[in-house]
């Protein structure tokens, strides 16, 4: 049985791995999550910090925020390099698109090149979203959110005080809450990462060898690289799954570790 940071993902590319220690538990990264933003250098760009929706697009290009005027838009799947942005015909390489109607709370924000954040997400930081992503219409992301590259928060997601590693998926009616998503996990319609025991205290984990205390209230979940929920599953408090594991489509999966490849029915 092996629960270091290792074991769950590779981070060897991922832009945020000193959070992680190699020898550590990977939930140990998320009681570091809130030094980590407060220290993180954030840009010197002033957003607008309107009480309410965005009233007009806005384009994040080289630093630098601008008015949509003028600038032809290609809406297609950012995860993918789609989204573009032209001036006079020539492409403005690494583009982000904020569509009006979006709504920016306040707090730190750090937009990544080629994001895409549509009209009626809203975000309240710090918030961290890295390149090629997309932040989909009703997406709700509360604070203490660490967004990898090519990730996907989608419609009425609701994200809070948690680390998507790059190419990870929220597309539909997920709630992600003091949890971390592995590289390439995806999780289906409705997941729900249940993070708060009923009967309170420190959330233990189960393994085989005994309960492992995680120091945290509140913790949902850890997905290791290239998992997989179904539609409307749920993970009770301190699920922690192994590599490439399945939790199936209305399923309940018990606290505690489950090793790679586990499948949950």
């Amino acid at each position: 049985m092996n629960l270091t940071n290792a074991s769950f993902f590779d981070l060897s590319r991922y832009a945020h791995a000193s959070l992680f220690v190699a020898d550590e538990y990977p939930w140990q990264a998320l009681a570091r999550l809130k030094t980590y933003m407060a220290d993180y250098p954030w840009p010197q760009i002033t957003w607008p910090q309107n009480p309410g929706p965005l009233p007009a697009t806005l384009i994040f290009h080289k630093s630098m925020l601008m008015e949509s005027a003028g600038l032809t838009i290609e809406l297609d799947d950012a995860t993918k390099g789609k989204l573009r942005v032209f001036r006079d015909g020539i492409l403005m390489e690494g583009a982000s698109v904020l569509m009006a109607g979006a709504v920016l709370a306040g707090g730190p924000l750090s937009i990544g090149k080629g994001v895409l954040i549509e009209s009626g997400a809203f975000i309240k930081g710090p918030v961290i979203i890295g390149d090629q992503s997309e932040i989909r219409q009703g997406a709700y992301l509360r604070g203490h959110c660490l967004v990898g590259a090519r990730c996907v928060v989608g419609h009425v997601t609701e994200v809070k005080h948690a680390i998507f590693l790059d190419d990870a998926k929220a597309g539909h009616f997920a709630y992600i809450g003091d949890s971390i998503l592995g590289n390439e996990v995806n999780l289906g319609a409705g997941t729900k990462l249940a993070n708060l025991r009923f009967t309170g205290g420190n959330i233990l984990l189960k393994t085989p060898t005994g309960s492992i205390n995680s120091g945290l209230r509140k913790f949902g979940a850890i997905l290791g690289d290239n998992s997989q929920t179904g539609c409307n599953s749920v993970t009770n408090p301190g699920t922690v799954l192994g590599k490439k594991s399945i939790i199936l489509p209305n399923t309940t999966a018990p606290s505690g570790w489950h090793p790679n490849n586990s499948l949950i029915r």
